[in-house]
């Protein structure tokens, strides 16, 4: 048996590194991969994530890591959809400010343009799409979604981005008032990556 297969997350957010992976750890493939991040891979410039749905970005951005690396690459691109909003901030929620990766402006900027709407209208859901690119150009995408509804003001101090203001559907503490594991088994991202997961662990067993 051969040993772990290197597998490149195409993400510098270290939150979403430990995150998937815990998700892998949990599945077959757990112990046959090795997960690192763009910090700890061959340097290279990222690309622009200009596609117009999830699915696109994610594929963008695994295609390019597998490209420059050489590894297998898994890349996501995630966001929320409130329902007000008309689908929006959706691939935009990560720079919905208009500066990339501020989180707090990003959940201040939408707490505000939604400020007037009753709690009956919103509802909303996290999407994520996974993609896994294999250096042979095989690729996979796996979607997942959270339903819920965005409320007035933050709670809790876990996870990341609009988690303080979502609460799934069936619960009544926020995202980030989960614990890990709640979350991870509930989660847009815990279900795509799970879905990537499986996907992987039946390719590494078609490795002698």
């Amino acid at each position: 048996m051969t040993g772990p297969t290197t597998v490149l997350l195409a993400s510098r957010n270290a939150k979403k590194l430990v995150e998937l992976r815990r998700i892998l750890a949990a599945t077959p493939a757990g112990e046959r991969v090795t997960l690192i991040g763009l910090d700890d891979a061959p340097a290279y410039e990222e690309v622009p994530e200009s596609g117009l749905t999830f699915a696109e970005n994610a594929l963008i951005k695994a295609r390019e890591g597998a490209l420059r690396t050489g590894l297998p690459t898994v890349a996501d691109d995630s966001g929320l959809a409130v329902d007000a909003l008309n689908g929006m901030p959706g691939v935009f929620s990560a720079r919905w400010c208009g500066r990339h990766g501020d989180d707090e402006a990003n959940l201040q900027l939408l707490l505000g343009q939604i400020g007037d709407v009753p709690d009956q209208y919103r509802a909303g859901a996290f999407v994520c799409a996974a993609a896994m690119v294999w250096p042979d150009g095989r690729e996979q995408v796996v979607e997942g979604r959270m339903a819920g509804r965005v409320i007035r003001e933050k709670r809790g101090t876990n996870g990341f981005g609009y988690d303080p203001i979502f609460v799934p559907d069936g619960y009544e503490l926020t995202s980030a008032e989960l614990s890990a594991e709640e979350k991870d088994a509930i989660s847009h991202r815990g279900k795509a990556f799970r879905g990537l997961a499986d996907l992987i662990a039946a390719e590494l067993v078609e490795q002698p």
